[in-house]
């Protein structure tokens, strides 16, 4: 009988000493897990920060359409400084031409120009087939997701952090564009395949999405429409050249980069997903030829004496854009607020491109004291 009772007492004192035993190993585990918590977490903090650091950001594309050289390539530079992981560089400039040390100062467009370049002649299709190049090339990173055309006299008179918000704060893209029914722009011959109706009209200087870039790229319909029937108007200095033209006042004069983009977005039903401005600033001269059928064929060209602060105010100070054939006015906006119509402006030379650098009246955010 004692023996019976000896045996239950036993037994739970082994339970008694297990759950001391399973209870200290408790505790010497959570304290070893403090511990190794205590030294891994700066190891694992720094890991956190630099895989975040690594993290690549959508980019803004800048494709450059030039002569030869960037003459405003120290302009850009000081654009660019400090956001290299936000943007990439692609230049179009004729066959043979090398952005090298000595072509350029600035690291950001050496050896940036494209591999398969054209001679591109002013008012004919090669302008648009040298824009197809540089967005061919530049949708081969997968990061870019807007595409912007920059000619080689435009200047940024915002700093980058304002723009990239500005540009990427949309999902459509900034195109020019308008109904054409003035200048008598429009060949019949292209009709059935691009109709009246979809033709537009507007700057070359557009900002595009990555899904409208590849639009542009795999068109294989209005490209070739625009190479038979959609070129300028022959200059008597030029008829040597070309074929006399039967009636020269029966010619189309069509420009076209000032209708490629916009025309071929309408074609394929995308007018709904573009805001219909440019965000480059062009000052049309209505009065300096002689000739009046020359007049604003090209824009004001800024020199030294031009450039001031007053100037670069008077551009950003620009709130909305009446476009008459339409009888429409749009105003312009980011983020849903009220915002400065322009993010670049040409055209500009060098010397006054670098004196505005100089003055520090560049790169400034809205409402900021050098705007003033």
């Amino acid at each position: 009988m004692s023996a019976m009772k000896r045996k239950p007492v036993q037994q739970k004192s082994q339970i008694r000493w297990k759950r001391k035993v399973l209870a200290a190993l408790l505790v010497l585990l959570c304290f070893a897990s403090l511990v190794l918590m205590e030294t891994q977490y700066p190891q694992v903090v720094s890991l956190s920060s630099l895989r975040h650091r690594f993290i690549v950001k959508p980019k803004i594309a800048f494709l450059f359409i030039a002569r030869n050289r960037l003459p405003l390539d120290m302009v850009w530079d000081a654009f660019f400084k400090g956001e290299e992981n936000r943007f990439s560089v692609y230049v179009h400039s004729r066959p043979g031409f090398l952005l090298n040390k000595g072509t350029t100062r600035s690291a950001y467009f050496l050896n940036r120009q494209v591999n398969d370049s054209i001679q591109v002649d002013w008012g004919e299709a090669t302008m648009i087939e040298a824009e197809r190049i540089l967005l061919r090339h530049a949708l081969t990173d997968p990061y870019n997701e807007r595409f912007v055309f920059v000619s080689d006299s435009c200047i940024p008179i915002y700093n980058f952090s304002y723009t990239y918000d500005y540009i990427m704060s949309t999902s459509t893209s900034f195109v020019d564009s308008f109904a054409d029914t003035k200048e008598g722009r429009y060949n019949p011959k292209m009709d059935p395949v691009i109709p009246v109706y979809n033709w537009r009209k507007g700057s070359q200087w557009v900002v595009l999405t990555r899904k409208h870039a590849g639009v542009v790229v795999n068109d294989t319909t209005v490209f070739p429409m625009f190479q038979q029937h959609c070129k300028r108007k022959s200059l008597p200095e030029f008829w040597r050249d070309r074929p006399f033209p039967a009636d020269p006042a029966k010619e189309h004069n069509c420009i076209p980069d000032e209708h490629y983009v916009q025309t071929l977005l309408a074609q394929e039903g995308f007018e709904g997903e573009i805001t219909r401005r440019s965000l480059t600033y062009s000052a049309w001269d209505l009065s300096a030829s002689k000739d009046r059928e020359r007049r604003g064929w090209h824009p004001v060209t800024y020199k030294f004496s031009d450039a001031t602060p007053v100037l670069i105010k008077s551009i950003k100070d620009i709130d909305n854009i009446n476009y008459e054939t339409e009888n429409r006015r749009e105003w312009c906006s980011s983020k849903g607020k009220p915002a400065p119509c322009f993010l670049f402006a040409r055209k500009f030379t060098r010397p006054a491109a670098l004196h505005l650098l100089n003055l520090s009246v560049l790169g400034a955010r809205r409402g900021a004291k050098s705007e003033t």
